[in-house]
């Protein structure tokens, strides 16, 4: 479940070797801002942890705090590999598919547009079966 903890005008700051410590193993996402305009949610994904395949009608970016990952675009057969420190951009209208390579959870910043979600319509678009 996304939990939010917003920075305000009170809370400015927020470290992810903090979020880290408060939110335990992966998998989990915080929401860290989240204004009119756009949300940014930090997420720590387990190597092996599914992720579905989706698109948004706005751009999205991702900056990699920690560990390795890929990304897979529809319009690119050979996956994109990142690894901490890299910025990855996923154009709107692209389905992108995420991966965590190695063996250690990997931890992504996302900048995405307030109220934009997963989108599944189209051909490629699978969403990843809830378990339980």
């Amino acid at each position: 479940m996304l939990q939010s903890f917003v920075l305000d005008r009170e809370t400015l700051t927020a470290r992810i070797a903090e979020i880290k410590e408060r939110k335990g193993p992966p998998p989990w996402a915080e929401r860290v801002v989240v204004t009119d305009e756009f949300v940014i949610t930090v997420i720590c994904q387990a190597p092996g942890h599914p992720n579905d395949h989706h698109y948004h009608l706005h751009d999205e970016a991702w900056l990699i705090a920690e560990g390795e990952l890929s990304w897979q675009y529809e319009h690119d057969p050979e996956p994109h590999r990142v690894k901490a420190g890299d910025i990855v951009f996923a154009p709107k209208n692209l389905w992108h598919h995420i991966e965590v390579l190695g063996d250690k959870p990997a931890i992504r910043v996302a900048c995405s547009v307030a109220g934009e979600f997963h989108r599944y319509d189209r051909p490629g678009c699978r969403r990843v079966e809830k378990q339980g």
